[in-house]
């Protein structure tokens, strides 16, 4: 039949708390019937054949007492610690070589044995035998202590891996948003620089077109007749020309006193009143240079004694 009848035939095998299951040739246990049957506290599933527990078996937290002794459990499911009412868990002969970490989480377990199982080394050392009652209670103890120390330490492994997780975040965070700066002050001086590129060449274009406006301006006061503004600067050129006129006049007068002179010494001109004239005035000028330098020889003469 169904899942009812089943139900219904475990509700036979019922006595008062206890439920009776061992030697029933199991492979897999029937978890929701057991589910439905709340008031079955102690449960033997002793000398079944199971090989593994389902995870909803954690569900059934009423359970104080199991018996699962005489399988082929190879492992427990991971949350077994769900079951926190438990307070007697017989395991023997089975194929258990660790117990999941929450095992520390059965804080009402007072009676454990773990006999022929192929335990951990560390384990095994752990759970140290269960013979008696005493035994049994002590491993109960002891296992509990050793699974708490696993879960600390792992939960502390937890919390270093989170830590390390969130510091690196940090740094990732922290590199992004350096990159992020630095991206923006090269986007900032590029900017800068594209700037005063531009800056230079207005400059430069500006320079260009004043320059030509001074040359067309220059070509254009040069065809026009010269303004009255732009007399002052010619004024120098007009001195120029002038003095050089005056010097051109003086080496003239120079030329036809040196010609006359020489007309009036050298040819028969020199008998005539005019040349005769020239000739006295020319010794007159010749004997007043002689004795200006006379007087000045006696002059020197005289200073130097």
């Amino acid at each position: 039949g169904g899942g009812g009848g089943k139900a219904g035939s475990l509700k036979d095998k019922l006595d008062g708390n206890e439920l009776d299951l061992s030697l029933c040739d199991l492979s897999e246990v029937p978890v929701r019937e057991l589910a439905a049957l709340p008031k079955a506290t102690v449960l033997d599933l002793s000398c079944n054949n199971l090989i593994s527990l389902p995870s909803d078996f954690c569900s059934l937290m009423h359970l104080v007492k199991l018996d699962l002794s005489k399988n082929r459990l190879q492992q427990l499911p991971l949350d077994f610690g769900r079951l926190v009412n438990l307070q007697h868990l017989d395991l023997l002969n089975n194929r258990l070589v660790t117990l999941p970490v929450s095992f520390a989480q059965l804080k009402n377990l007072k009676w454990l044995d773990l006999k022929d199982n192929p335990l951990d080394p560390v384990l095994a050392k752990v759970a140290g035998d269960c013979l008696d009652e005493k035994q049994c209670k002590q491993a109960a103890v002891r296992v509990l202590q050793h699974m708490k120390v696993i879960q600390s330490e792992q939960d502390q492994e937890r919390q270093r891996k989170l830590q390390a997780e969130r510091e690196m975040e940090k740094k990732r965070e922290a590199e992004q948003r350096a990159r992020e700066a630095q991206e923006r002050e090269l986007r900032k001086r590029e900017k800068a620089e594209e700037k005063e590129r531009r800056r230079r060449e207005y400059d430069a274009q500006r320079a260009a077109k004043q320059e030509m406006e001074k040359k067309t301006k220059k070509e254009t006061v040069q065809t026009r007749k010269p303004a009255s503004s732009s007399r002052p600067p010619q004024l120098p050129r007009h001195k120029h020309s002038w003095s050089r006129s005056v010097l051109r006049v003086l080496l003239l007068v120079l030329l036809c006193i040196l010609c006359t002179l020489a007309v009036c010494k050298l040819t028969e001109l020199r008998h005539q009143p005019l040349c005769i004239s020239v000739n006295t005035l020319y010794e007159d000028v010749v004997a007043a240079v002689q004795n200006h330098k006379a007087l000045q020889n006696l002059l020197h003469q005289n200073s130097q004694q």
